[in-house]
């Protein structure tokens, strides 16, 4: 196999910058806070946050794209200009944007800055990547709505364009995340970075009264009881549901073939630890595929230890509705294992110093997840920041120390369920 897909992972510091890049990717993206769709949990908003994190991406011979893919009101343009000016001054290895208005000042002002553009743009069809070639976009990062097929499609078509692909990560009830819902909800507008997930609410459905329409369904969502909001239904449902998980790596082989530039994993508010082990699953199915082996199927188990809403993979194949949709729960669980831990030094008798995540206690079975492999061990003994025998870390702010091998500093911790 000639191709080599890129694995772009999501980073918010320089911490899971560090992370995705030992353990296995090729590029991240961050978010440029004021114009890109995740305005939260980024201390890249900090231009000289964003400049050693450039900076590092380069030093490692790596790849940094800055997201800037709002759908802007007239008064960010008025800024955007003065605003953008000193991050492409940093040299980012492309900006990630969706507006075509932005689009144009950008091609105007750096006409040599290199454009991938975003998933918001929705694009579906070969003619529109044709179009978007012809605005001087070097890459499409294509919907999530399309079938495998579609994709080979778009690929036969646009030999010449550089595609991009969403393989893991939270899916979106709207079209690519052109949702209203958190705006209606509480005026937290999605389609300006401030998506409170409305989707993944706890909602109630009561049968109104008959009106000259039809059937009106009134909703009720579980944090503001009595507050019967209406809700259109038609044939095909409503469409306040809560989306599983995506998770394609059965996918990367045939997308590999196909001659995709680019696997994207989704999640720039997650933790360094979900980053590592999507990076370590990803990675090892990318280099399997180019080696012509079959996937190990211990890497869907691997991600089955995350936390997630159950998984799919979304539109590359075809599904009923109930294989797409978690009816049960909108919050994130794991069958597996639970991430309770960062592995930050060793004290001078060698024990491993933890920072506590999650509660964990002697006797647990926990796995260790480092670059170079993952290995499971039994606590036999913990002690806690004074050197005092504990049988339990408690939670998240406290210290332990446990009894592990002597390379595992910035790896980390999960607990077997």
């Amino acid at each position: 196999m000639n191709n080599t897909p890129e694995l772009l992972a999501p980073v918010g510091s320089m911490e899971m910058l560090e992370t995705a890049f030992r353990f296995g990717a090729d590029a991240i993206y961050a978010g440029q806070p004021r114009y890109s769709l995740r305005v939260r949990n980024n201390s890249f908003g900090k231009i000289e946050n964003l400049a050693r994190g450039i900076e590092r991406a380069h030093e490692l011979n790596k790849k940094f794209y800055l997201v800037s893919n709002i759908l802007p009101h007239n008064a960010k343009i008025k800024t955007y200009l003065e605003d953008i000016a000193p991050v492409i001054a940093l040299k980012p290895d492309a900006l990630i944007m969706a507006d075509p208005g932005m689009i144009m000042m950008i091609r105007e002002n750096w006409p040599d800055m290199p454009i991938h553009l975003s998933v918001q743009a929705n694009t579906l069809n070969y003619a529109a990547v044709k179009f978007w070639r012809t605005m001087g976009i070097s890459r499409i990062i294509l919907s999530r709505e399309l079938s495998i097929e579609e994709i080979e499609e778009i690929r036969q078509e646009c030999p010449e364009m550089e595609l991009e692909v969403f393989i893991h990560g939270a899916l979106c009830i709207a079209y690519s995340g052109r949702c209203l819902l958190s705006g209606y909800f509480n005026h937290r507008d999605p389609n300006q970075g401030t998506c409170t997930n409305s989707c993944r609410w706890d909602y109630k459905v009561h049968t109104a009264e008959e009106n000259p329409a039809g059937d009106v369904y009134l909703i009720e969502e579980a944090n503001r009881p009595g507050q019967l909001m209406p809700v259109e239904e038609d044939e095909h449902g409503t469409y306040i549901l809560n989306s599983k998980d995506l998770r394609a790596i059965e996918h990367v082989e045939r997308l590999a073939k196909i001659g995709v530039n680019s696997l994207k994993i989704e999640g720039r508010t997650k933790s360094p630890y979900y980053v590592a082990r999507t990076c370590q699953a990803y990675r090892q199915a990318i280099d399997d595929a180019v080696a012509g082996k079959s996937l190990d199927p211990n890497l869907l188990s691997s991600l089955e230890g995350l936390a997630n809403r159950g998984y799919t993979n979304g539109f590359y194949e075809r599904h009923p509705d109930q294989e797409t949709q978690n009816y049960l729960r909108g919050h994130s669980e794991s069958n597996r294992n639970l991430y309770v831990g960062d592995i930050v030094g060793y004290d001078t008798n060698g024990w491993a110093k933890i920072e506590v995540k999650n509660r964990f206690v002697v006797g647990d079975k926990i796995e260790v997840v480092a670059p170079h492999g993952n290995q499971s061990y039994i606590i036999n003994e913990m002690k806690n920041k004074d050197g005092q025998q504990t049988d339990a870390a408690p939670g998240s702010g406290h210290t332990v120390f446990i009894q592990l091998p002597s390379n595992l500093e910035n790896c980390f911790v999960a607990r077997f369920v």
